[in-house]
């Protein structure tokens, strides 16, 4: 496996990606990935990248792995005028979910500080925007729309409070109300079902909205649909397989959607999350189980030549992460990529430097058929047992149409954040 190379641009600064931006060229939603949840680099590149792409190419806004009341609250904090949420790290204590240093973060506050001070020099109307794009904040988007239909009347205010108190005997917990459907038929579909429907009719029926109430508007449907979706996602969690993953990567997906008809017909979108969700699964062994994901959907949605997917991975180095799910973070070392993996070969071809490649560049080499063990690393890792379970069997050069490869990496700097007492379930160990 050792016997060839692969062509390369080297990557040192935010200068070096020019390629990348070529090779982009007018796609209107670029995925950018991480083989992490806990590696400083890949937050770094990735807001380097994202910066040119706001600046040079018009990207009206970044859309993350995370929840969406969270991350609204971030969005409409950095389209103020002026910071009256403090800091950055005060802001971002919103994030208190486990794995809270996911975006509870300094490379984060570093983003947001830019992207505000960036907003200043703006309209209020063409203000980038930070958005959620996960299914697990269903407590917290049902409080949300408690609080938006009591400041709107009648309406869906009943189907609201008839939805809440369904969920209500679970607590906040979601992983109880999954247990609890497992073994009687009694369940909270048709609630979440009706809320959404009444809570649309209800807007249909306002006077059109511009600006800020527009998006508020926006926001308010959208926790609608986190329920509806994410009453599906743990009622699926209980029979296994891809069913539940498929309902959040749909869920993603839809969100995407919606997001890209609210900034209009010439939007632009920025994805940060997992590879394993950003990279095409139809070139992984996910593709076996049907599994599915927002790199694979976005391209059969938008088509190949709209959708742009940056793959990223290291050799050796440290990590954020958790030992089990909802365990304390710790700084853990990243070992040696196994033999005959994706990062050992770029390691081996270049000599410990950082590179980029575009999969435009490797037809005709023996990477473009070749399928390579490409590490994934979660929010649980233990790294003694890497090699049993961390490795995603993927056609490289068509899983991404890039790749930046950091040979040496290290952790992020979480911020030292109050975790809630309840979690998302454990599904999936090696990405979630």
């Amino acid at each position: 496996m050792k016997t060839f190379s692969l062509p390369t641009h080297p990557l040192r600064s935010a200068a070096d990606l020019d390629a990348v931006l070529t090779a982009i060229g007018d796609a209107r939603i670029v995925l950018l990935g991480e083989a992490s949840h806990g590696t400083h680099e890949y937050y770094t590149w990735r807001t380097a990248l994202s910066k040119r792409l706001i600046q040079e190419k018009g990207f009206q806004f970044i859309a993350v792995e995370g929840d969406w009341p969270d991350c609204f609250e971030v969005n409409c904090a950095i389209k103020q005028d002026k910071a009256d949420y403090g800091s950055a790290a005060q802001l971002l204590q919103t994030f208190n979910r486990w794995p809270t240093w996911m975006w509870g973060n300094w490379e984060i506050a570093a983003l947001i500080d830019w992207l505000h001070q960036h907003n200043q020099q703006r309209p209020l109307a063409e203000r980038i925007g930070f958005y959620g794009l996960d299914v697990y904040s269903l407590w917290e988007s049902l409080q949300e729309i408690l609080q938006f239909v009591s400041k709107q009347g009648d309406g869906a205010v009943a189907a609201a409070h008839k939805a809440f108190q369904c969920f209500e005997p679970y607590g906040d917990d979601p992983q109880e109300y999954a247990q609890h459907v497992a073994f009687v038929s009694d369940d909270c579909e048709d609630e979440v079902t009706h809320m959404l429907q009444s809570l649309r009719r209800q807007l249909r029926n306002t006077t059109a909205p511009t600006g800020l109430e527009r998006e508020t508007n926006f926001a308010a449907e959208q926790n609608a649909l986190v329920a509806v979706n994410a009453e599906r996602y743990y009622r699926a969690m209980i029979s296994g397989g891809s069913a539940s993953w498929n309902v959040r990567d749909g869920h993603m997906m839809e969100t995407l959607t919606r997001l890209l008809d609210l900034h209009g017909p010439d939007s632009k979108a920025i994805i940060w999350e997992h590879n394993t969700h950003i990279g095409d699964a139809r070139y992984t062994d996910m593709a076996r189980d049907n599994t599915v994901n927002i790199g694979q959907l976005a391209r059969q949605m938008y088509g190949r030549e709209q959708v742009f997917a940056v793959g990223f991975g290291s050799y050796q180095g440290s990590v954020i992460a958790g030992k089990r799910w909802g365990a304390p973070f710790e700084v853990m070392p990243v070992p040696r990529a196994t033999n005959g993996s994706w990062e050992d070969l770029l390691h081996d071809q270049l000599k410990g430097e950082n590179a980029l490649l575009l999969s435009s560049e490797l037809k005709g080499t023996p990477a473009q058929k070749q399928t390579f063990k490409h590490r994934a690393i979660g929010v649980v890792y233990r790294p003694e047992f890497e090699q049993f379970g961390n490795y995603v069997p993927s056609l490289m050069s068509e899983r991404y149409d890039a790749f930046l490869f950091i040979d040496q990496t290290q952790a992020l700097h979480p911020l030292l954040t109050q975790v809630a007492e309840h979690t998302p379930p454990d599904m999936f160990p090696w990405t979630e």
